[in-house]
C-alpha cells in the first residue's frame, strides 16, 4: 500500500544539551495481514478510505499511550516507546497499545473490510535521536531491537501481540501471557523465547517473605495515628513516603497486621493497589467492592448482585438496597464506564461511611501517584464527608516524594511518614536473609551493599539477578527501569549534569561541569545544589560532589555513547593553566576548526580552553600528535619551565628554551603543565588507553613530588634514571627499561609519537580521578 502520512510537530522534550543516548527502548511492528490481496480486490477509492481508516486508528492508539510512530513502511508502522522520556513501564504502555490496536480494527469495519494485523514488540538498547524524536522521523533510533520487533510481528499469528523475553520480564505480573515455541529468526544464532499476550491480568497483592527489616519506627508512627482516629473519631489521613522500591507495600502491608484491632475493637481494612495505568479511572474502588462482596471475575452478573445485596443488609435502607446492588453489580463489571463508574462510586462511598459508623474502617490505597485525579477527589470527599460526621476512619496512601496530594481541611489530622533509605546494618541484614532464601554465600552481601544503596527493591532484584547467572557488576533490568525513569524525571540540565558527573566520576565541582558541558561560569553550581536536594549527589568536601548512589552513576553513565565519554575524559584532562615563559598566549576565541568534528559527534558547544596545537619559541611542540587538542599554556616539566631537560640540555646562546621534559620522548610520554599553585603538589594525569569508550583518567604523582615523599618512582610511563635509581638503592625499572643498556644516551632515540589518550597533562590542583 502507499503510505499515506501526515506531518506533525517535534515531540516537546525537556532541554538536554547532548543530542543522542543509548537508551533502553520497546519497539513495536504492526502489519496488515493479507494486504497485498486485499488491494487487488479494492477499488482504488476504497483502498485509500481503508489506509485512512487504519493508519488513524493505529496511531491515535500509539498517542494515546505516548508512543512515537518512528516511521511507516508500506502499511507497516513502526513506533518507540521509551525514546524521549521513560516512566519505567514503556514496554508495558508498548504492549497496551498493540492489545487495543487489536481490539479497535476489530470493532471498526473500514469500507465494510474487517482488517488483520499481527503485532510485534521487543525489548533492548537502542541510540536515539532525542533532537528527532517525533511521529515519522525516520532514522531516530538504531540498534538490534528494531530487527527483532519486525522479525517478531512477521512471526506472529493474526490477531496476536507476540513479545521478546525482555518485554516478557518487564511485564511479568502486569499481562496474561503464555509462551510459544522458540522462533527461529534470520540473522539470530539461538531461536528466540517468544510469549504471546493474551489479555490485561488483574493487579494481585504483593506477597511479602520473611521479617520486616528497618521500619519499625516507620510502623509505629503509622499505627499511632490509626489508633487515634478510632479513639478520638476523627479521622486521620497517613501518607507512606518514599522512592519507588523503598518498601512503601510491604509497609502498608505490616500495617494492615499490625492494626488489626484498636481496643478490642476490630478494624475493618479495604485495601486497592494501582496499577501502572489502570482499566478505568476508578478500577481499584472496583477492587475494593468485588473484595468486599467476596465475588470472582468468572462470577455470572446474577451471582454477583445476589452477593452485593446480601452484604448490604443492615448498612442500607430496604428501599435502597436493591438500587445500591446493581449500581455495584454494574460498577465491577465495566470499570472502563465513566456513567457506571461514576454511579458505582457514590454508592460506595455511601457504604463505607454506614460500615464506619458501626465499626472502625481503614481504606488503603497504594500507589497512589499512579492514580488518576478522579480517584484522589473520591478520597478526598469520603475523608471530608467522615470528619463531618465523626466517624473513626482512617486514608492510609502511598506514593513516591515528587507526588503532592493537596488535602483541604485536614488541619494536623494529616500524618506524612517517610521511608528513607535503609542504614548499612539494615542493608546487611536484609541482603543476608535474601541470600539464605536463594541459596547463595551470605558472603556476597559485602559486594552488594554498595551497589543496593539501602533500597529494599534494588536489594531483592541484585539477590534475583544472581540466582539467574548475572554477575554482581552488571544492573538488573528492574533496577535499570527504575533509574531510567528517575533521570528522566529530571529536568535536561540537571540530567546533563548528573551524566556527566557519572562520567567523570569522583571529585566533581562546579567549574569541572561547566568545563565539561561549555557552560559559563557560575552557571552549574545552582543545578548541583538542586541534584543534593533530590538525594542524587552527595557533598565529598568544599565544592566537591560525586553521585550519591552507584547504580544510578552505573546506568547513568552508559547511558552516554562512546564519543561524548571520550570527549568527557579529554576535557577531563584540559584544566586551564597560565602561559609559561617561552609558550605563545592562547588566542581570546578558538576557532571551531581548532579541534575539528568534536562538537559535531557529541553536540557539546567547542571547550573554552581548547587552542590549537601549542607553539614553543614559534614552533609548534614537537611529538604531539596532529588529531589531540591540548591547550595552548603547555609548560616545561615538573612546573618549572625554565629547567633544562635532564637528557636534552639548553644550548648555550641558541635564543630559545629547550623543549619541555618529556616532550617527544619514548620514556616520559606526558605533556606536563604549568602550576597553578607552586605550593601544591602538581601530578600527571594520563589515560589508561586510546580506547574511546575508557573511562576519565587516572592520576599519578610526578618523580619529583614520590622521591621527596620517600616513595618509588610510579606510573606505567615512568622510567627512573639510574642516578636517581641508584640514590634510592633500587636497580633501574620501568616499561621501558632495557637491562644493560647505558642510563644517558636515550634521547637519542628515535622519538614516538603518542596517540590519542596516550598524551597527558600534569593539572594542578586537580584531585584524584577515579574510573567511572
Amino acid at each position: 500500500m502507499t503510505t499515506i502520512v501526515d506531518s506533525r510537530t517535534a515531540a516537546t522534550a525537556a532541554r538536554w544539551p547532548v543530542p543522542e543516548e543509548r537508551r533502553t527502548v520497546s519497539v513495536l511492528f504492526v502489519d496488515i495481514v493479507g494486504s497485498t490481496g486485499l488491494v487487488e480486490r479494492l477499488d482504488p477509492e476504497d483502498v485509500r478510505d481503508l489506509q485512512r481508516a487504519y493508519f488513524g486508528t493505529v496511531a491515535g492508539v500509539l498517542r494515546r499511550w505516548n508512543g512515537v510512530v518512528e516511521k511507516y513502511v508500506g502499511d507497516a508502522v513502526m513506533a518507540l516507546f521509551g525514546a524521549h522520556g521513560s516512566d519505567g513501564f514503556d514496554a508495558y504502555r508498548a504492549v497496551r497499545a498493540g492489545l487495543e490496536i487489536q481490539d479497535a480494527l476489530d470493532r471498526r469495519v473500514p469500507a465494510g473490510t474487517r482488517l488483520r494485523v499481527r503485532v510485534g514488540v521487543a525489548t533492548g538498547e537502542a541510540v536515539v535521536d532525542l533532537a528527532t524524536t517525533r511521529d515519522g522521523a525516520h532514522g531516530t533510533a538504531s540498534g538490534a531491537v528494531i530487527t527483532t520487533a519486525a522479525r517478531l510481528q512477521e512471526n506472529a499469528p493474526p490477531g496476536g501481540v507476540v513479545i521478546c523475553a525482555a518485554t516478557h520480564r518487564s511485564t511479568a505480573g502486569l499481562v496474561e501471557q503464555r509462551p510459544l515455541a522458540a522462533m527461529a529468526v534470520a540473522g539470530k544464532t539461538q531461536p528466540l523465547d517468544v510469549w504471546r499476550v493474551t489479555g490485561v491480568a488483574r493487579p494481585a497483592p504483593a506477597r511479602h517473605h520473611g521479617p520486616l527489616v528497618g521500619r519499625r519506627r516507620e510502623l509505629a508512627a503509622a499505627g499511632d495515628e490509626i489508633v487515634r482516629a478510632v479513639r478520638d473519631r476523627q479521622p486521620r489521613w497517613i501518607s507512606l513516603v518514599g522512592p519507588g522500591g523503598s518498601g512503601r507495600s510491604r509497609l502498608l502491608h505490616e500495617l494492615a497486621r499490625a492494626v488489626s484491632t484498636v481496643n478490642g475493637r476490630p478494624v475493618r481494612w479495604f485495601v486497592a493497589q494501582c496499577p501502572p495505568y489502570p482499566e478505568g479511572e476508578l478500577a481499584p474502588l472496583a477492587d475494593m467492592v468485588r473484595a468486599f462482596a467476596g465475588v470472582r471475575d468468572a462470577d455470572p452478573a446474577a451471582t454477583v448482585r445476589r452477593r452485593l445485596a446480601t452484604a448490604l443488609g443492615g448498612l442500607l435502607p430496604p428501599a435502597r438496597r436493591g438500587a445500591a446492588a446493581h449500581a455495584l453489580a454494574d460498577f465491577v463489571a465495566a470499570p472502563r464506564d465513566a456513567g457506571a463508574a461514576g454511579r458505582g462510586a457514590e454508592v460506595w462511598r455511601e457504604v463505607l461511611l454506614a460500615l464506619a459508623a458501626g465499626q472502625p474502617v481503614v481504606v488503603a490505597v497504594d500507589d497512589l501517584d499512579r492514580a488518576a485525579p478522579t480517584l484522589s477527589r473520591f478520597l478526598h470527599r469520603l475523608f471530608a464527608a467522615a470528619s463531618e460526621r465523626q466517624l473513626p476512619l482512617a486514608v492510609v496512601a502511598t506514593h513516591g516524594p515528587g507526588w503532592a496530594d493537596l488535602l483541604p481541611g485536614a488541619g494536623g489530622r494529616r500524618r506524612r511518614v517517610p521511608l528513607p533509605a535503609l542504614g548499612a546494618v539494615d542493608t546487611g541484614r536484609l541482603l543476608r536473609h535474601l541470600l539464605d532464601r536463594a541459596g547463595r554465600p551470605a558472603a556476597l552481601a559485602a559486594k552488594l551493599l554498595p551497589l543496593v544503596g539501602g533500597n529494599p527493591a534494588v536489594a531483592r532484584a541484585y539477590v534475583r539477578a544472581l540466582g539467574e547467572g548475572t554477575a554482581p557488576a552488571e544492573v538488573p533490568d528492574a533496577v535499570r527501569r527504575m533509574v531510567d525513569a528517575r533521570l528522566d524525571r529530571l529536568d535536561g540540565d540537571q540530567r546533563a549534569v548528573l551524566m556527566a558527573g557519572a562520567a567523570h566520576g569522583a571529585g566533581l565541582r562546579a567549574d569541572t561541569v561547566e568545563r565539561l558541558l561549555g557552560w559559563a561560569p557560575g552557571q552549574a553550581e545552582p543545578t548541583l545544589r538542586a541534584l543534593v536536594a533530590a538525594g542524587l549527589l552527595r557533598r565529598t568536601g568544599p565544592g566537591g560532589y560525586a553521585v550519591a548512589d552507584p547504580t544510578v552513576a552505573r546506568v547513568a553513565r552508559h547511558r552516554l555513547p562512546r564519543a561524548l565519554r571520550a570527549e568527557f575524559a579529554r576535557r577531563t584532562r584540559l584544566t586551564p593553566q597560565p602561559a609559561a615563559v617561552g609558550v605563545e598566549p592562547r588566542p581570546s576565541s578558538v576557532p571551531a576548526s581548532a579541534c575539528p568534528g568534536i562538537a559535531d559527534r557529541t553536540g557539546l558547544a567547542p571547550h573554552p580552553d581548547i587552542a590549537p596545537r601549542p607553539r614553543i619559541a614559534g614552533r609548534p611542540v614537537a611529538g604531539l600528535h596532529a588529531g589531540v587538542c591540548l591547550p595552548a599554556d603547555a609548560s616545561a616539566a615538573r612546573g618549572t619551565a625554565a629547567r633544562p631537560s635532564a637528557s636534552r640540555p639548553a644550548q648555550p646562546g641558541s635564543g630559545s628554551l629547550p623543549p619541555p621534559a618529556g616532550v617527544g620522548r619514548t620514556a616520559d610520554r606526558t605533556l606536563a603543565l604549568a602550576s597553578l599553585d607552586p605550593q601544591r603538589t602538581a601530578g600527571t594525569v594520563r589515560s589508561a588507553t586510546s580506547h574511546p569508550d575508557d573511562g576519565p583518567p587516572v592520576f599519578s604523582p610526578p618523580r619529583a613530588e614520590s622521591h621527596r615523599a620517600g616513595l618509588p618512582p610510579i606510573g606505567p610511563h615512568h622510567r627512573a634514571p639510574r642516578a636517581e635509581s641508584h640514590r634510592a638503592g633500587l636497580p633501574p625499572t620501568g616499561p621501558y627499561h632495557r637491562r644493560g643498556a647505558p642510563a644517558k644516551g636515550r634521547s637519542s632515540a628515535r622519538a614516538r609519537t603518542p596517540g590519542l589518550g596516550d598524551t597527558g597533562a600534569a593539572a594542578e590542583g586537580l584531585p584524584a580521578l577515579a574510573a567511572a
